[in-house]
């Protein structure tokens, strides 16, 4: 592995603090990528303490394999993080994980891999897809969608202000020809865009879009946060490390809780707010310093969020 393609975890002693690990508990890595936070937690396990990761990259589940595949504590299920409940179900009933920790987005591996097709500045297939065994990639996506369509993903998910310009011309270009390779697709934003911001290449946001709408990425997310409730224990903690507002958004929406106002039905005797939740926030949102900036310049828009459950 060359050195540009080594992924660093971020946050990685502020996350496995806020785990609380017990050496005879179970817990869950959603999200393995490259194994450095696992590896920390397989650290703090006893014999008795037991790790379950998820990743459905083939490229990870092979990482995990030769990394710990000899190590009885440990296990990995080539499976998207939103069905982590039936998973834990299968194998050690309900309601008996002890932490979840999740660390969105892509790895370092699959940005720098041109092959993966993440990258607006390598060449390499317009693929997107974190599990390349299902789904459609972008390149077949591409010629089926319409310039609103289009625009509507560029602004939804990447808070693209000139949606609809860019997707103009996108879909115009594809109607010329396919568009089949990352930095086709690149120069094609990067013409359209009229105005770059400083220090970021102009298809940043419109990448980011197409990866998040192609893998589902916010859905899974949603659910994924819902299933924890199935099955962490009374004092377990769900560790959550975001890139971006939208994740976060998300993440901090669902620790706080539902909106109790609304559901309340009217003439009971309590208020909507006092109707109980079953996570309670653990400190606020925690940021990468600026020593593990510099080390990592891509934890810097990581932001981290913990709840435990309380009953």
């Amino acid at each position: 592995m060359s050195a540009s393609s080594e992924h660093i975890s971020v946050l990685p002693a502020e996350a496995i603090a806020a785990l609380n690990i017990m050496h005879n508990g179970f817990y869950i890595d959603a999200t393995f990528g490259r194994g450095g936070h696992s590896g920390q937690i397989l650290d703090r396990l006893g014999d008795e303490g037991r790790l379950l990761a998820f990743d459905c990259d083939d490229q990870a589940i092979h990482h995990a394999q030769q990394m710990y595949g000899d190590d009885s504590r440990f296990s990995i299920v080539k499976s998207n993080y939103s069905d982590l409940a039936d998973a834990v179900t299968e194998r050690n009933g309900g309601n008996s994980v002890d932490g979840i920790l999740f660390d969105l987005g892509v790895s370092s591996p699959q940005l720098d891999q041109a092959d993966r097709g993440f990258s607006f500045d390598k060449s390499g297939p317009l693929d997107m897809r974190m599990d390349q065994s299902s789904g459609q990639p972008v390149s077949e996506w591409l010629p089926t969608v319409s310039a609103e369509e289009l625009a509507d993903v560029f602004r939804e998910y990447g808070d693209e202000r000139y949606a609809k310009r860019i997707a103009r011309r996108v879909v115009e270009a594809v109607q010329k020809k396919p568009i089949t390779d990352t930095l086709e697709l690149a120069e094609i934003i990067k013409a359209a865009h009229p105005r770059w911001e400083k220090h970021k290449h102009p298809a940043t946001r419109c990448f980011q879009a197409l990866r998040i709408f192609i893998n589902q990425e916010l859905d899974h997310l949603k659910l994924a946060l819902r299933s924890c409730l199935e099955i962490l224990r009374p004092g377990g903690r769900i560790v959550v490390i975001s890139f971006h507002s939208l994740e976060d958004r998300i993440v901090k929406r669902f620790f706080r809780g539902p909106d109790r106002n609304a559901d309340v039905p009217r003439g009971l005797p309590v208020a909507g707010n006092d109707v109980p939740w079953v996570l309670k926030r653990i400190g606020g949102a925690i940021r990468p310093s600026q020593a593990e900036i510099n080390t990592n310049p891509r934890s810097r828009s990581s932001v981290m969020r913990v709840a435990e459950r309380v009953s």
